[in-house]
């Protein structure tokens, strides 16, 4: 019999066949064995046990959910999976752990930029929608108020979405001049020619 962990139904067989074994090699009477007394004895778990390794797709769905509805909505979808806040920063910032965290993973940095430009892209038409619906005939009424404040609420929205442009600080013009070196002639090789 192999050792190891096997089901009861393995077990039985492995017995039966040992049986018909002894049967054909010691051609006597059958011998009974007892079952009863085999047990199945459960081990512990290998491997990570308890902790989390938390599967790409669902750390791109946690970093999305934070970057459009916001950490504490990312907060409550990680707690239901039982994963810790500071994983969900990490998984934000497109990172898959916080050792990871300056150096995110390129899958889950491009989901959540596609994420954010859909989102972008349902404000942006909401937006130019809400504007277009801005006539002089609704300026004169006080429904161009509830139009601006939606055109305001999509704005802040693309704002909040867009990915936050680099604002270099040092703009002037930069110069580099360079000033050869002189050889001298005890720097080259010399090789001596017998004439």
């Amino acid at each position: 019999m192999a050792m190891g962990i096997i089901s009861d139904e393995q077990l039985l067989r492995e017995i039966n066949e040992k049986e018909r074994e002894r049967e054909i090699n010691e051609s006597k009477t059958p011998q009974v064995i007892d079952t009863e007394r085999a047990t199945i004895i459960d081990t512990p778990s290998k491997g990570r046990g308890d902790s989390v390794n938390t599967p790409d797709s669902l750390r791109k769905i946690i970093g999305e959910e934070s970057v459009i509805n916001g950490r504490q909505s990312a907060l409550a979808l990680a707690k239901e999976f039982g994963i810790s806040p500071s994983s969900v920063s990490a998984y934000a910032k497109g990172a898959t752990s916080t050792a990871s965290y300056n150096s995110p993973t390129q899958s889950i940095i491009s989901h959540i930029n596609k994420s954010r430009q859909r989102a972008v892209k349902r404000a942006s038409k909401t937006l130019n929608a809400a504007l277009g619906s801005i006539t002089q005939d609704k300026l004169d009424y006080a429904d161009a108020k509830d139009l601006a404040g939606i055109a305001k609420d999509m704005s802040v929205i693309i704002k909040n979405l867009e990915p936050q442009a680099e604002i270099q600080t040092d703009s002037a013009p930069k110069f580099v001049i360079y000033a050869p070196q002189f050889k001298q002639e005890n720097q080259f090789d010399v090789i001596n020619v017998n004439e």
